[in-house]
C-alpha cells in the first residue's frame, strides 16, 4: 500500500490579545484531521484597522480558514466582511461559549481585550510558582521541599523538568528531584508531608534512546553506563522500590505528552486535596 502524503492547508489565527487561547483551540481542532497539515499564520495584538489590513493581505495571498478572537465590533465586522468577499470561512471561536453563558447567567457580556491576562491574584500565583519551580529544579535547594505543592521524582530523562514547568505555568509550585545511582535521595524528600510526591518513569528502551541522543549532543560517544539498558532497568527497579516504600503514586510517561502527564498529576493533586479537606 502506498503511503498517503499529508495534504496542506492554510489557517489564519487572528487575535486582539496574545492569541494563546486561539492557538490552543486551533491545534486541538486540527489534530482531528491527521491526514492534513495546517500551515499556521498567527496575528497577535491586532487592535487597529491598519493592523487588520496586513492580515487581509496575507489571507488574500494564501487563502484559508480564518479563526479569530476579537472583541471590537467594528474590527470584527471588517474581518467578517472581507472574508465573505474572499470566500473563506471566518469563525469567532468564543461566540458559542459566550452566548451559552449569557443565556445561563441571564446577563449581557462585557468583553475586555486581554481580560484573561489581567495582573490579578491568579497571575501572581503563577509567577510565584514559576519562580519556585526554577529554583527547585533538578534537586536544588532541598531544605524547603516541604513548601512545594508537588514534588516529581525519577531517574534521568523522565521529563521531570518540562512537566514541572508546565505545572508551574498553572500555578502549581513544583520541585523535581533526580534519583541518581548509588546516591541517596535528600533526607528532606522522605520527610516531606505537605506536597504530593509523584514518581515519573518510562520504559528502559525509551530512556536509553533519549540518553544516547543526549550523549551524542555532548560528543560523548564512548560506552557509558548512563545509556546502558540493563543499568537503566536497575535504576527503574530501585526507583519503584522507593516509591512503593513511601506509597508515592507512579506515572509511566513513555507514551504520554507533557500535557497528559501534567493532567494526571493535577487529578491526583485534586483528589488528595479533596480527601484532606474531608478529614478536617
Amino acid at each position: 500500500m502506498p503511503i498517503r502524503q499529508r495534504q496542506f492547508f492554510h489557517i489564519h489565527l487572528v487575535s486582539d490579545a496574545t492569541g494563546e487561547t486561539l492557538n490552543t483551540v486551533a491545534r486541538a481542532a486540527t489534530a482531528y484531521y491527521s491526514g492534513y497539515q495546517p500551515i499556521e499564520h498567527i496575528y497577535a495584538l491586532v487592535r487597529t484597522p491598519k493592523q487588520l489590513t496586513r492580515v487581509f493581505a496575507e489571507i488574500e495571498r494564501q487563502p484559508g480558514i480564518v479563526l479569530f478572537t476579537i472583541t471590537d465590533d467594528s474590527l470584527r465586522k471588517q474581518l467578517e466582511d472581507r472574508c465573505t468577499e474572499l470566500g473563506v470561512p471566518c469563525i469567532s471561536i468564543l461566540d458559542p461559549v459566550i452566548a451559552s453563558l449569557a443565556a445561563y447567567l441571564n446577563a449581557e457580556s462585557r468583553p475586555k481585550v486581554g481580560g484573561q491576562y489581567e495582573l490579578n491574584a491568579d497571575y501572581f500565583r503563577r509567577i510565584d510558582a514559576l519562580n519556585y519551580t526554577m529554583i527547585h529544579d533538578d534537586g536544588q535547594h532541598p531544605q524547603d521541599l516541604d513548601t512545594a505543592d508537588v514534588i516529581l521524582v525519577g531517574i534521568s530523562r523522565c521529563s521531570k523538568t518540562p512537566t514541572s514547568i508546565y505545572l508551574a505555568n498553572r500555578g502549581v509550585k513544583t520541585a523535581n528531584v533526580p534519583l541518581v545511582p548509588n546516591v541517596p535521595p535528600p533526607r528532606q524528600l522522605e520527610y516531606a508531608t505537605k506536597p504530593l510526591i509523584v514518581g515519573l518513569l518510562a520504559s528502559a528502551e525509551h530512556i536509553a534512546q533519549i540518553r544516547k541522543h543526549r550523549l551524542l549532543t555532548l560528543n560523548q560517544t564512548r560506552d557509558n553506563q548512563y545509556a546502558d539498558r540493563r543499568a537503566i532497568t536497575a535504576e527503574l527497579i530501585e526507583m519503584r522500590r522507593l516509591c512503593a516504600r513511601h506509597s508515592w503514586p507512579v506515572i509511566d510517561v513513555t507514551r504520554r505528552s507533557i500535557e497528559e502527564t501534567a493532567a494526571a498529576i493535577t487529578n491526583l493533586l485534586a483528589e488528595r486535596n479533596g480527601q484532606s479537606a474531608e478529614t478536617k
